[in-house]
């Protein structure tokens, strides 16, 4: 196995805009567990991508619900400080929920030999769960560690991981702990 580790929409603007919120107060709490997951990761020589929001104003996702956030070249659209970050590391911006969608992702893993994609971040129901399926539809295995992502309310998370976690694709598409996918390694 080599796998990436992709880390989702970890961004300023979800925490310090909204730092009370349920996802970010969630999101805080599993912080230094991606940050261990990073650190073994390179240690293995693995790549760690960070997929950030790049939202441009006016931008058509906007036009529902979402409010504006996470716009491209503003602080708020960068990775929180709290992640430790290395200049190998490799800076992903998206546009759209999936980490694959319209990126370069599926060719940089290819190129770097990775066959397995494994995502954390927030929000599980939206961003990750995209991510991962994304990554299963493009030949990839897919983990998603459950204790290193979040969504906006507990039963969101919970119904991805209740849902998937069934293993009714496994080993291709996985829900893991930090620690039962660390011990892999």
């Amino acid at each position: 196995m080599k796998p990436a580790l992709i880390i989702v929409d970890m961004l300023k603007d979800t925490f310090n805009k909204h730092p009370d919120s349920f996802i970010a107060k969630e999101a805080v709490k599993f912080v230094p567990i991606i940050n261990t997951m990073a650190s073994v990761f390179r240690q293995n020589g693995f790549p760690v991508i960070f997929a950030c929001d790049s939202f441009l104003p006016g931008d058509f996702i906007f036009e529902g619900k979402m409010k504006p956030h996470s716009l491209r070249n503003t602080d708020g659209a960068e990775v929180i400080d709290e992640l430790n970050r290395e200049t190998e590391d490799i800076i992903l911006e998206k546009r759209r929920f999936s980490a694959f969608f319209k990126t370069d992702l599926d060719q940089t893993l290819r190129t770097l030999g990775v066959d397995t994609a494994v995502v954390t971040g927030i929000a599980t129901h939206v961003c990750v769960l995209t991510t991962a399926l994304d990554a299963l539809a493009s030949d990839f295995n897919a983990v998603i560690i459950k204790d290193c992502c979040t969504a906006h309310r507990q039963e969101y998370h919970d119904a991805v991981v209740n849902t998937y976690g069934r293993g009714f694709i496994a080993p291709l598409f996985r829900i893991n702990t930090s620690e039962e996918f660390l011990k892999e390694l």
